[in-house]
């Protein structure tokens, strides 16, 4: 079982969470964590996104450029 200190919003203060038995096979990776001093559960969302290229953006048309009077 892996553990953590967090932030407790019940508990209002900094507390031990470990992860339950985990039935996903996660393992110490497990997004779910429970705070040991009052029960409280939370998810960890961890996720990764593909950033966009810059050779893949479209080339916007320019605009003509203003002049002063």
């Amino acid at each position: 079982m892996s553990s953590r200190e967090l932030h407790c919003e019940v508990c209002e203060g900094v507390q031990l969470f470990e992860a339950p038995p985990c039935v996903d096979d996660h393992g110490a990776d497990c997004p779910e964590l429970i705070c040991t001093g009052c029960g409280a559960a939370v998810l960890i969302a961890t996720f990764t996104f593909q950033a966009p290229r810059l050779s893949d953006r479209r080339r916007r048309p320019t605009e003509p450029h203003r002049r002063a009077a």
